[in-house]
Formats: C-alpha cells, sequence, structure tokens
C-alpha cells in the first residue's frame, strides 16, 4: 500500500481508503459480521483512512463501524465522520452549533471512541447561507480545542462551494465526489487552490456512482440518458477486451500524486481485498487512452446535484 501526505494534517494516510456508507445498508442489505469483517480486512491491506457519516443509513454505518473499531489499536487507523446532515431529507440537515456539538458526541459514543480525527462539514451547499462560517465552523473548532476531533474539513459537490470556503486556509481537508474519474477530471481546477492554502485533498466515488460499473448507476443517478449510454459504451468495450472497466476507473483515480486518498465504498472484505489488488498492478496506458477516446463526448459535462443524490 503506497501513502500520502494529506494536507497540514500532517498524516500519510493510504491511497486507498474505506468508505464505510455501505455498512449502513444505501446500497442494499448488510451482513453485520461480513461488514466487521471488511473494515478489519482494511487494516490488515494496510488502510489506515475510514470514512463515514451519520447520514448512512441513519447511523448504522457509525454504529458497525463502531463494533469493528473496538477490536482494533487506535494507532491503526485514521477516522473521519461528519456533522451536518443526518438521514435522507431536507428535515435532516442541522448545521446549526448545538446540533453539530450534539452530533460530535452521538458519533463517538456511537464509533466507541475518545476523539475524532476528522470531522467534516457534510455537503456544505445545503447549508444556510452565513450559517457554516457563523455556526458550524466555530463550533467545530471549540470541539478541536478540548480535544474531541483533531482536524476539520468539509464535503460537498460543487467546486466553486468548496473553493469559497477553502478561500482563507483555515480548513485541514477537502473532500469531493464524482470531480476525479474517468468521466470528470475538473477537481484538478481546484489542485493549486487548495495546495497553496496546504489542504489536503478526499477523492470520492471514482465509479462515478455506478457510471463505470457493469451494474450500472442506480436509478435515483442524475445522469441523463445519452450519458449513460457512453459510460455503457466504455463498459462494453472494456468487455469484449476482457478488461474491467472498474480496475481501470480505480487506477486512473488512485494516480493523481495531488489527491492524497480516493474512497472506494463496501461492505464485501471479497471486493476490497480486489480492490486493493488492482492498485498494486500498473494501469494500461493502451487501454485508458482508448476508454478515454470513448468517454470524451461527455468528460466534465456537469450533471445537477442535489439533496437525493448527494452521498
Amino acid at each position: 500500500m503506497k501513502y500520502r501526505l494529506l494536507g497540514k494534517t500532517g498524516w500519510k494516510v493510504s491511497v486507498l481508503g474505506l468508505g464505510a456508507s455501505p455498512l449502513g445498508g444505501a446500497f442494499g442489505p448488510v451482513d453485520e459480521k461480513e461488514g466487521i469483517r471488511t473494515v478489519k480486512t482494511a487494516i490488515d491491506l494496510g488502510i489506515n483512512f475510514i470514512d463515514v457519516s451519520p447520514h448512512s443509513g441513519s447511523t448504522r454505518a457509525e454504529s458497525i463501524l463502531g463494533k469493528a473499531l473496538r477490536e482494533i489499536p487506535r494507532e491503526k487507523f485514521l477516522l473521519a465522520t461528519k456533522v451536518g446532515r443526518y438521514g435522507p431529507g431536507a428535515k435532516d440537515l442541522d448545521y446549526s452549533a448545538s446540533r453539530v456539538i450534539a452530533g460530535v458526541d452521538e458519533s463517538l459514543k456511537r464509533l466507541k471512541l475518545s476523539h475524532i480525527d476528522l470531522i467534516q462539514c457534510h455537503d456544505i451547499e445545503f447549508a444556510p447561507p452565513g450559517m457554516l462560517a457563523e455556526e458550524t465552523l466555530p463550533a467545530l473548532q471549540k470541539l478541536k480545542a478540548i480535544g474531541k476531533v483533531r482536524h476539520i474539513g468539509i464535503t460537498g459537490f460543487p467546486l466553486e462551494a468548496l473553493k469559497k470556503a477553502t478561500e482563507k486556509g483555515t480548513l485541514d481537508t477537502v473532500q469531493s465526489y464524482c470531480h476525479y474519474c474517468l468521466t470528470d477530471i475538473t477537481l484538478v481546477r481546484l489542485v493549486q487552490h487548495l495546495k497553496t492554502r496546504n489542504v489536503g485533498i478526499i477523492n470520492a466515488s471514482p465509479f462515478a456512482m455506478g457510471l463505470l460499473t457493469p451494474k450500472g448507476p442506480p436509478v435515483w443517478h442524475p445522469a441523463p440518458a445519452d450519458y449513460r449510454d457512453v459510460c455503457a459504451a466504455a463498459v462494453e468495450h472494456c468487455r469484449k477486451r476482457r478488461r474491467e472497466l472498474p480496475k481501470l476507473a480505480l487506477q486512473f483515480a488512485t494516480s493523481n500524486r495531488d489527491i492524497a486518498t480516493t474512497l472506494v465504498g463496501t461492505s464485501s472484505a471479497k471486493k476490497l481485498k480486489q480492490d486493493v489488488a488492482w492498485i498494486e498492478e500498473p494501469i494500461e496506458e493502451g487501454l485508458l487512452a482508448e476508454v478515454q477516446q470513448v468517454l470524451k463526448p461527455i468528460l466534465n459535462r456537469p450533471w445537477a446535484g442535489s439533496l437525493e443524490t448527494a452521498p
């Protein structure tokens, strides 16, 4: 496993991080024992960065993760979770100082931890104007001062929102999804801005929320039909070559040295072992060029993010 520096945190994080959201059942039924086995497997494979949120499975992901982590030495992992979203709907959004403080305490209890390594304001585009700067982040700074959290970051879909929030350079990390993968590399436009401020970059959704898989995206995916068709053509191109598009997608997403870690969400130990094996192999440059040509008509073409489609 390779490791990269995560901005001003000073941490060396595994280039592949475990997205623990699937433990909550967001992508289908989850066997708790298999979920716990997956977390332990991640540690055995050298993965030291784990990301979760109370939003995932209405806190179930954090609860299952907590059961797994109590059997793992604390120095073996860095744990990131979130505040601001606590369920699937608009009624579950709350970025107020009081809810943020309570949310951290609730997460600590579910995770069975004394501190959270990285606390992230979840999907900042849904926070009321001004609240992030006036309430959310000051509350997190207070929690940092008393040792409940070690570092503070943000997550979100619109890159402009992430850029604006990091202007002052006070945040430690940014988590972006679907903006550094085979269909969209617009995150690179933000790299220099973040590097100048020593903000660590976390990349999520290397498979573009299912677009770059043989199974295809879920029905709620916001990409239009023609976009989906192009991705399906890329899957078919790889199939004819007896190759797997997800493998190429993951190798591509983890190859950028400016991105500290890329998250893969899974509750399957077998799948995680496969993912790690994939990134340890060299990327097929010829196949990459062919697939990029297939995907060229949709490269960097935006789709509209929404509360329903935000992970």
